[in-house]
């Protein structure tokens, strides 16, 4: 269904380092810079990118929006969420962990970037 993601990022370092170390933890490579300056992971068939807005008003995120990423374990989950800490991000809802779901149970693992938006680590438990 979806092709790629594109965030608007405030600093585009700050972003960059951020999302880095949180691709890498989960296996992924370092984002490269395109003739624009906007930052592109590809990982999983996927796309990701960091950009500054193209209207040149301030980056912000979306209130109510959540990012999610699929991961291959709660172990994984973890990995991903401590980096991105690390790296500048800051964590959000209940700590990473187990929740029943209308479909199931899910590993769920929160936080936000530099620039304020949402992300979510997800693994679906068996």
């Amino acid at each position: 269904m979806f092709s790629h993601v594109m965030l608007g990022a405030k600093d585009i370092e700050a972003s960059k380092a951020f999302y880095d170390a949180t691709f890498q933890a989960i296996g992924g490579k370092p984002g490269f810079a395109d003739d624009n300056g906007r930052i592109i992971y590809m990982h999983g068939g996927g796309l990701f990118m960091l950009t500054k807005p193209i209207d040149g008003a301030p980056a912000c995120h979306a209130n109510g929006g959540t990012i999610g990423f699929a991961m291959a374990s709660p172990e994984q989950a973890d990995a991903w969420h401590a980096a991105g800490i690390a790296a500048g991000g800051t964590t959000c809802e209940d700590p990473p962990g187990v929740r029943e779901a209308s479909f199931g149970k899910l590993y769920l693992a929160y936080m936000r970037d530099p620039a304020g938006n949402k992300l979510c680590g997800l693994y679906r438990v068996a």
